[in-house]
């Protein structure tokens, strides 16, 4: 069990409190319990790991019928939680909660994966995750086919349009920036373009990654080609703007990733419930 998955457990039971006093006063103690967690609306399974840690931390386990990263049909059993009856209803809402979370991300990325197939282009989160549950959001992206993209702020340079704005008005330069990332280490020098001559900038002083930001992908495919001459083998990424409907354009243009900000900052949320039973 990953630390992370521990922790988001601790924090969504105690957000519960102390005591169920409702399965205090309707369950007997000592009665067992069986709980099918149905997906009803059928997607990709995901949060397993964090579905796990609940169950755990209140004593049950899940027996899971469809693995991480499996698409279900609607109305499939997942899996079976055992466990005391009056320990399973206190796991119920927080374990939904993730799972229903997760499995939504991951269906949804699973759509964009689908759509670019065949391309090589892969599809990547943001940091656009909910608060405090970035480990769920991205382990969900990665269980529908995603890619792992900057985790957190620590270990990659990635230059947006208010640094560019930092630098002139410090009379900074990127080279200079993106310079002093590689003397400290920084092996991933990501610069968002969003004009021709901060492409070129951008590539003169030694960018690993273009962010092509907010652009149709005929400009994306431009700019692409425009890039690679000038800094063969640097990775393109198209971002801001991109749909389901046009994300295979972009791909189609020749970027090598594609990072879509919806599939965790407004996340449609999977129908999975749990029907539970007293076990005689």
């Amino acid at each position: 069990m990953t630390p992370d998955a521990e922790r988001i457990a601790a924090v969504a039971l105690a957000e519960d409190g102390t005591t169920d006093i409702t399965t205090v006063l309707t369950v007997p103690s000592g009665v067992a319990g069986e709980g099918r967690i149905e997906y009803r609306s059928g997607g990709v399974v995901a949060g397993a790991a964090y579905a796990d840690a609940v169950a755990r931390a209140c004593e049950c386990r899940i027996e899971w019928r469809a693995p991480e990263g499996r698409t279900v049909a609607a109305g499939a059993v997942a899996g079976v939680v055992h466990g005391p009856l009056g320990r399973i209803l206190r796991a119920e809402r927080p374990m939904l909660n993730l799972l229903q979370r997760a499995s939504g991300i991951a269906t949804a990325t699973r759509a964009y994966v689908d759509a670019v197939a065949g391309t090589g282009c892969r599809i990547l989160h943001t940091r656009k995750t909910a608060p405090g549950l970035r480990a769920l959001d991205v382990a969900a992206v990665l269980a529908g086919g995603g890619t792992r993209h900057r985790f957190d702020l620590a270990h990659e340079v990635m230059v947006k349009d208010n640094h560019w704005q930092a630098l002139r008005t410090e009379g900074n330069t990127l080279a200079a920036a993106l310079a002093d990332g590689r003397r400290r280490g920084v092996a991933s020098l990501q610069v968002e373009v969003e004009t021709e001559a901060q492409l070129e900038e951008a590539c003169a002083a030694g960018a690993t990654r273009l962010l092509v930001d907010n652009q149709p992908p005929p400009t994306a495919r431009a700019w692409a080609r425009r890039a690679r001459e000038l800094m063969p083998g640097i990775e393109i990424e198209a971002t801001g703007g991109i749909t389901l409907a046009n994300v295979r354009e972009y791909a189609e243009a020749g970027v090598d990733f594609v990072s879509i900000g919806a599939l965790t900052h407004s996340v449609a949320a999977a129908d999975i419930g749990l029907e539970i039973a007293p076990l005689r």
